[in-house]
């Protein structure tokens, strides 16, 4: 047979120290009242039924003015460590009875093109996750724009936790079907000279790919040029001209026939996607599913990629 031990506690009221503990914290009974949104009396009533019931002087008053006494000075050491211990432990609590939430900083190319078609999949393994997805293509700022983790493609240079993601970046050129034929169809890379090249940020990428392919007749420098790519593939799915499409995020619009590739010639783009995140985040649960999710969908567009091949 066991035996529960109950403890009578011999504490004072919670209202007596909650009142002390302000006022030694402010020196101040009129400040400690505003804290706490009751009367400057009902402070001074608190404090004195505290000393009442300890049989020691907590404040010395002299008139307006208070200090406190050495047994104030332990008291208000060991309340304020209580409290703040308290204060820890209600927070926590609530913050675990409430669904974790996950802040997503994604470029629009990345998150129209990859992401949201594969959104679903991430709700189904982890129903309880609000995501908040932010579409920018700015950097993320984790100190003050409540970003959790971003994903970004670059040379993985930047602060925190970044882990390279196995998406390849390969460019290709890309088009409208219809440019295949009519006419000036493309046919061969020199094709080109008859089209629209349309650029993203500077004219170094076609450049490069116009090198690779052998050809020295068409002007890399010759187009438009556009700062986002998710304009870019809508330019082209418009039948505006030539771009050179990262394999990677334009696949499915590849199988569905909206655009199409008319030369097998790739070049590296020397930049990888990136999972960004604080290390002070990174082991939050939001943070965790998110990034355990990427990574596998990232895995299985890589495995599906090599089946193909």
């Amino acid at each position: 047979m066991s035996f529960i031990h109950t403890k009578t506690r011999s504490l004072p009221s919670l209202a007596g120290l909650r009142g002390f503990e302000a006022a030694a914290r402010h020196m101040s009974f009129t400040d400690a009242a505003k804290e706490l949104s009751v009367t400057q009396t009902a402070i001074s009533h608190q404090v004195r039924n505290l000393e009442s019931r300890l049989g020691v002087k907590l404040f010395h008053r002299a008139g307006k003015s208070i200090s406190l006494t050495d047994a104030g000075k332990k008291l208000l050491s060991e309340a304020s460590e209580c409290f703040d211990r308290l204060e820890n432990t209600l927070h926590l609590i609530k913050s675990e009875s409430q669904s974790p939430v996950v802040t997503v900083s994604v470029t629009p190319s990345f998150a129209s093109k990859w992401l949201i078609q594969r959104l679903g999949n991430f709700w189904r393994a982890y129903p309880d996750i609000q995501l908040n997805v932010h579409h920018t293509l700015a950097l993320a700022n984790f100190t003050n724009d409540g970003v959790d983790i971003s994903i970004r493609a670059g040379d993985g240079n930047w602060q925190g936790s970044v882990t390279r993601l196995s998406l390849p970046l390969d460019l290709s050129p890309i088009c409208h079907p219809s440019l295949l034929n009519g006419k000036n169809p493309l046919k061969e890379p020199s094709d080109l000279k008859h089209q629209t090249l349309l650029h993203e940020d500077n004219f170094d990428d076609w450049a490069s790919w116009l090198k690779a392919a052998g050809v020295d007749d068409v002007d890399p420098r010759s187009g438009s040029v556009m700062n986002d790519s998710n304009s870019l593939a809508i330019a082209v799915e418009n039948c505006q001209g030539v771009a050179l499409g990262r394999i990677s995020l334009i696949e499915d619009d590849l199988k569905s026939g909206r655009i199409v590739k008319p030369f097998d010639v790739s070049i590296d783009s020397n930049f990888s996607y990136y999972l960004v995140c604080p290390y002070e985040k990174l082991d939050t649960p939001g943070v965790q599913a998110f990034r355990n999710f990427i990574l596998s969908e990232v895995n299985q567009a890589v495995q599906c990629k090599s089946g193909e091949r």
